[in-house]
């Protein structure tokens, strides 16, 4: 290769790595003075632009494994990708995260993007799998392509591959059970859209443990289930809809939403927890630090992101994982959100 081509693939590889190219042509020529998470970076730049890896770095990596996730907003979208790229990397596989954005690419593109870059593998976390609405013959294509893939937090029958799903229902029952015990009878839930898998089984959660320790029916269980978006604009407006019912407490399905309820609560004049209990959904690292410390649901992070990178090495190593849901129970971590009623 001649020089000037060698400059052009370091710019490269410099640029897409976020390094100097001196750092660049340290790492193809195995000098020491670069750090392994630089190293591993340089390495992914060069895989990711298609560059051809020197003998003395391609025993290091067993492929690329593509991770597409959902906007990083909610906190529980890094959690998850920090420990799949934590288990990838000790495995000897290099992980490419792909996240979505408003405006941006679409997990349709974003997978056609790394099927063409050759990825060994697939993680989607909270995709159109979770979407009832959503077609689901772009995973049977994939698949068809011999594209092995896992999923994250959602399900359909239609898919034949893993799932890895937190027990939605098990855990609304938990909290539902946690706020009986307090002393509130008017309990709401507060969610997202109701075309998503784990919406769905939220409430039916919900009204299951509603109908079972208050004296409600299916029916009016229902009606103290307010639909939004999983912000925390979107939990405020659920909330203020469920305060108009004199709800005492109230069940988020997302951290972000409980961020909103407590807002909404404050800007009645209503004291959290003194006035109004908040239960929130997944247990991010920030929720310690929430005024007051958040009552959640904790996601089981770690355990699920380990089952997910598992399966999907066992899809890549021709021995499949049953194609069926795993699924994790979940904790109620209880803090300072939720109280007795008043």
């Amino acid at each position: 290769m001649d020089s000037a081509r060698m400059t052009a693939r370091l710019a490269d590889i410099a640029a897409q790595a976020g390094v100097s190219e001196a750092t660049v042509s340290r790492v193809i020529n195995g000098r020491a003075g670069v750090s392994a998470t630089t190293r591993l970076a340089v390495v992914a730049a060069m895989d990711v632009l298609g560059y051809e890896r020197p003998a003395r770095l391609r025993e290091r990596s067993a492929g690329l494994v593509g991770l597409i996730t959902p906007e990083l907003n909610n906190p529980i979208f890094p959690a998850l990708a920090q420990v799949i790229e934590q288990v990838l990397t000790s495995r000897g596989y290099t992980p490419v995260l792909c996240t979505q954005t408003p405006g941006g690419s679409t997990e349709d593109q974003l997978t056609e993007l790394l099927v063409d870059r050759g990825v060994t593998g697939i993680v989607f976390v909270s995709g159109l799998h979770a979407d009832s609405t959503a077609d689901m013959d772009r995973y049977v294509k994939l698949a068809g392509r011999g594209v092995p893939f896992v999923m994250i937090n959602g399900y359909s029958e239609k898919v034949s591959a893993p799932f890895v799903s937190t027990d939605d229902r098990a855990a609304v029952r938990l909290a539902v059970a946690h706020l009986v015990e307090l002393g509130h009878e008017r309990i709401g839930l507060a969610v997202g859209p109701r075309r998503f898998v784990p919406v769905v089984r939220k409430i039916e959660g919900f009204v299951q443990a509603v109908r079972t320790l208050l004296p409600y029916t299916a029916e009016q269980a229902e009606a103290f289930v307010a639909h939004s978006l999983f912000t925390v604009e979107g939990g405020q407006a659920a909330a203020n809809t469920l305060l108009d019912k004199e709800c005492t407490a109230i069940v988020c399905g997302s951290d972000l939403m409980a961020f909103g309820a407590v807002r909404a609560a404050r800007q009645r004049g209503l004291a959290v927890p003194g006035d109004v209990s908040v239960v929130g959904f997944d247990d991010s690292p920030l929720i310690v630090f929430a005024d007051p410390p958040l009552t959640t649901l904790r996601q089981p992070v770690e355990a699920m992101g380990r089952a997910a990178v598992n399966a999907l090495l066992e899809e890549i190593g021709g021995t499949p994982a049953p194609h069926a849901e795993f699924v994790f129970l979940p904790e109620l971590v209880v803090r300072g959100s939720t109280g007795a009623r008043r």
